[in-house]
């Protein structure tokens, strides 16, 4: 997930981007969806399109793979940046003055699509034939594809492989291992065993979900056993140490960068921090899928963004023709390399890591990560809210992993 399920948080609003790619300049100023098709002094037709990618890689790879399928449709793409989108397009849909294209986190989609605003876009003829069932799944509300993911991420566990093997410990692979790895690394508060992003956010709950699926847990009942064992275990790796008190306001930029310093040794994070750790200059680390209860395979929150089209104005065609473009197999490669995304089509996932070998771990569980919308729907922001509310009071000690659970799904279904 990037920004809410998954990466870097928004810090400003930009009105307009130039695309700093090989694939020129792709200027930023959101039209008026309902406005007649206008052409430019190419006879391209205009489309408007919004997304919240302002930090690198994605600010720039987005303009390179707009403009490669704006040309193949003949039309010309204004792009908007807007740090808040699901706050704006709600605004938006409830006027039906969306933009054309919109890229938005999976777990947004269903509110949006509630509103009416958007169009099934297998109607359309874009088509999710081959991708993963559950990237498929996370397009979907109330049975119609409103949505198509070009790319998506999953969690996974980085450790340093110095600290590691200077400590005798294997990369774990249940919670007991991973505990007692954590235990054994941490040196007071020079150097922690592990970090993760547990804010008071979406980004909170999008961490936490993957112990609390690999739990066996469910986002319909958030107080039951196996919920309440994955909080416990994550509030004891604060309280005994092993993880600083600092994750409950860390965000995963801030994570990476501590594990990046050699403050952490393991950390819970995303494929885009592939390139910020290269950039930093680090080199010996490994990447392990995040541990399971008592092994096997674990499961987490399904991070990335879908594409959607408008069902204002009279240009959803041009905007389906792109979006078919855009999640191609071809430019979904070109997307994953760009961005450290995995594709949603396993045959291109398995091209991806046969070039790009760091990959090859957020591979192996992305088919079994989890929509965050399948089972609630609508429902899912203020079940999410009430969740990572709950971890906050727990790892805090405001309350028992038990009592904030339950206070939780009180909140969640009132």
């Amino acid at each position: 997930m990037r920004t809410t399920d998954g990466s870097r948080p928004p810090q400003s609003f930009v009105t307009s981007v130039a695309a700093a790619t090989v694939a020129g300049l792709l200027l930023s100023a959101c039209g008026d969806a309902d406005a007649p098709l206008r052409s430019t002094d190419s006879g391209k037709v205009t489309l408007t399109e919004m997304d919240y990618y302002n930090t690198e890689p994605t600010r720039s790879a987005l303009p390179e793979l707009l403009t490669r399928c704006g040309n193949q449709a003949r039309v010309t793409i204004e792009r908007q940046i807007v740090p808040d989108l699901r706050t704006r397009l709600l605004q938006l849909a409830g006027s039906r003055d969306l933009p054309d294209l919109i890229l938005v986190d999976n777990p947004d989609l269903p509110q949006i699509a509630a509103t009416g605003a958007l169009v099934d876009l297998d109607a359309h003829g874009v088509k999710t034939d081959g991708m993963y069932p559950n990237i498929i799944e996370a397009g979907k509300y109330q049975g119609k594809q409103y949505g198509v993911a070009p790319g998506v991420n999953q969690l996974a566990l980085y450790y340093n492989k110095s600290m590691l093997e200077k400590a005798g410990v294997n990369p774990p692979a249940t919670w007991d291992e991973l505990r007692s790895a954590a235990r054994k690394l941490t040196q007071g508060d020079k150097v922690h065993g592990i970090g993760f992003a547990v804010p008071a956010t979406e980004e909170g709950s999008f961490q936490f979900e993957s112990f609390f699926f690999s739990a066996g847990a469910s986002l319909a009942n958030l107080d039951s056993l196996q919920g309440v064992s994955a909080l416990s275990f994550v509030k004891n790796l604060v309280s005994d140490g092993s993880a600083p008190r600092d994750v409950l306001s860390w965000n995963q930029a801030e994570v990476g960068e501590q594990f990046s310093t050699g403050s952490l040794a393991m950390m819970v994070n995303g494929p885009w921090e592939l390139p910020q750790l290269r950039k930093a200059g680090m080199k010996d680390f490994g990447v392990v899928p995040m541990p399971a209860p008592t092994g096997g395979t674990s499961s987490g929150a399904l991070g990335g963004e879908v594409w959607a089209a408008s069902s204002s104005g009279d240009k959803a065609e041009k905007a389906a023709e792109v979006i078919r473009c855009l999640v191609s197999k071809d430019n979904s490669l070109a997307w994953a390399k760009l961005t450290n995304y995995v594709p949603p089509d396993p045959d291109v996932a398995a091209e991806l890591g046969a070039s790009v070998p760091a990959m090859k771990t957020f591979m192996q569980t992305i088919g079994s990560a989890k929509s965050r919308t399948a089972e609630l729907g609508t429902a899912y922001p203020k079940y999410s809210q009430a969740l990572w509310t709950a971890v906050q009071t727990a790892v805090s000690g405001g309350k028992s992993p038990s009592a904030a659970l339950t206070e939780a799904q009180r909140q969640a279904t009132q």
